[in-house]
Order: C-alpha cells, then sequence, then structure tokens
C-alpha cells in the first residue's frame, strides 16, 4: 500500500511480488537480517532484496534465512554518495561482496559516518538536546553501520521524541545546524564501483520529496554514461510528478524503472511491498550483472 492507502504496483498485477529495497539491523533497519526476511515472509513478498548502507554484512544471515523460509533473496546494498552537498543514494545489486575497490570505498563510508556522529551529537548536546554518543552507539547492532536514524533512536529511547520521523524533521536533516556531512563518493564514481564489481546500479528514489534536493535530469544523464541501468521510480518519498521524471528518463536513456518500500522495519513508515518491481524488470537486473553474486532461490 502507498502512503494514501492506494496500491501501486507497476505493470501486471499477476506474478511475484517484488521489493527491491529493504534494510536490516546491520545498517539503520530495527529488524536483524533473520526476522527481516521472516516478516517479508508474512507480508507476502516473494523475492526481496536487503540494501543495507554501505555494507554487504547481513547477506549471509539473510541467506540462511530465506533458504528457509522459501523467500527469494537478491543480495544488494545502498551507497551513500553526494554531489554538491546533495545526498543521493544508489543501489547496488548482485555485486562481487569480495571486490577490493567497492569494499575499501564502502569501509571509508562506514568509518566516517561513526565520526561524524560523535560531531553531531555534541552539537546537538551543547544546545541541550538530551542526547549523549553513548547513548547513541547503544541503539546501533554489533558490527552495523552507525548513521543518524541511531540518533534518533537514541532520543526515542529517552523519551524525546516518539518516532525517527521527528528528529529528522528537527534535527538531523541536512539543513539543520547540527548536521554534519560524511565521506561519500560522488554518483557517477559510485556508478563506476559497482559496474566494475560486476553489479547492477540503479538510483534510488531519485527525485525524493523529502530528504534532500534529490537528483537533476543532468546527473542522471552522467550516471547513465558511466552505467546506470535503472531509477527507483516507484517509492513513498515520490508523488505523481516525480514518477512522471523518472518514466520520461527512463524512455530517454532506456533505463529500468523499479519499485521498492525502502523498508526499515519501526523506523519508518514504510511497508514491505507498498511498492513493487516487474518481474521482467528483475529478469534484466540479473542479466546485467556479472553473475559473480546470483540471487538466492529456494
Amino acid at each position: 500500500m502507498t502512503s494514501d492507502g492506494s496500491a501501486r504496483r507497476p505493470g501486471r498485477q499477476s506474478g511475484p511480488v517484488i521489493d527491491l529495497h529493504a534494510h536490516s539491523t546491520v545498517s539503520d533497519g530495527t529488524e536483524s537480517p533473520t526476522v527481516l526476511v521472516e516478516a517479508a515472509t508474512a507480508a507476502g513478498i516473494d523475492v526481496l532484496a536487503l540494501t543495507d548502507h554501505d555494507t554487504v554484512g547481513g547477506w549471509e544471515e539473510a541467506t540462511r534465512a530465506a533458504r528457509r523460509t522459501g523467500l527469494t533473496l537478491v543480495p544488494g546494498i545502498e551507497i551513500s554518495c553526494a554531489v554538491g552537498g546533495v545526498s543521493i543514494h544508489l543501489l547496488g545489486y548482485l555485486t562481487d561482496p569480495d571486490d577490493p575497490a567497492l569494499m575499501a570505498e564502502l569501509a571509508h563510508a562506514r568509518e566516517s559516518r561513526a565520526t561524524r556522529l560523535a560531531r553531531m551529537v555534541a552539537r546537538m548536546a551543547a544546545d541541550g538536546i538530551p542526547v549523549t554518543y553513548e547513548q547513541v552507539l547503544a541503539q546501533v547492532a554489533p558490527g552495523a553501520t552507525a548513521g543518524r536514524p541511531h540518533i534518533a533512536d537514541a532520543l526515542i529511547a529517552n523519551g524525546t521524541i516518539r518516532h525517527r520521523d521527528e528528529a529528522f524533521e528537527v534535527w538531523l536533516a541536512e539543513d539543520s545546524p547540527y548536521y554534519v556531512s560524511h565521506h561519500a563518493p560522488h554518483p557517477v564514481r559510485g556508478v563506476e564501483l559497482v559496474r566494475a564489481a560486476g553489479g547492477v546500479p540503479v538510483l534510488a528514489h531519485p527525485f525524493t520529496l523529502t530528504r534532500s534536493r534529490g537528483a537533476d535530469e543532468a546527473l542522471v544523464e552522467q550516471m547513465y554514461a558511466a552505467g546506470l541501468v535503472g531509477l527507483e521510480a516507484f517509492h513513498r518519498d515520490h508523488g505523481p510528478e516525480q514518477i512522471a521524471r523518472a518514466e520520461a528518463l527512463a524512455e530517454r536513456f532506456g533505463l529500468l524503472l523499479t519499485g521498492s518500500s525502502d523498508y526499515h522495519g519501526a523506523g519508518k513508515l514504510n511497508r514491505l511491498g507498498e511498492h513493487t518491481t516487474d518481474p521482467e524488470v528483475l529478469d534484466a537486473i540479473e542479466r546485467a550483472s556479472s553473475g559473480v553474486t546470483t540471487i538466492v532461490r529456494p
């Protein structure tokens, strides 16, 4: 279901239910990879992509859970990129988890995220906002990629707010005085890294209404020239105008169009399967990969 309660699924209504964007506690989701897979199965999802931020750390656990439940798993990542101070997220499907260049870039991003959180919390505490870095770290699962949502979780845990969205509206957005940037590759570099690692790059929620100004057509064209394969058009953060922009660019460049929930468990309002992807698109994603990493099927 969409945010207004209506169903939106691109293409045909029959066939497998495919959700190509979800997060676990390995990054900023609230459910472990196992619980996420179980929740997706219970929700009627046939195919789920695990796309934690800047890490493949949840793949092994999710694979075991998928084989046990019968769900089809698409191993993926969401790379945090940036250009001109604007955050751009890039989904990479079926990348080689041992690719040296990609893994080094992801490790750099994770380290940078951790140090910037300490600086953000220090700024907030100096203004009297009741949060400490120790409280934030207590919200991060062992080995997980730390991020701004964990600051929000700390504020929830100490009773300051009720939901992550409140923290992002008031304190954690990119235009907040408490915001600190972190290392993030240029989106074109992100595309190059994913392609070099045998994966398939898809631009996540490119025209988002909520977190930043999003991408523009010139950037999409540059990313396409570097090997971009698709656009995540059907997403909670896209209204009809943003979907139409994505569809026009897809037609112009021959890009795939995906639909996904961007599920984070209790961390966001997004629900599993509220936006989905056509089976033909998933087939095209699989063909576009090198085959080093494969879809996990029952």
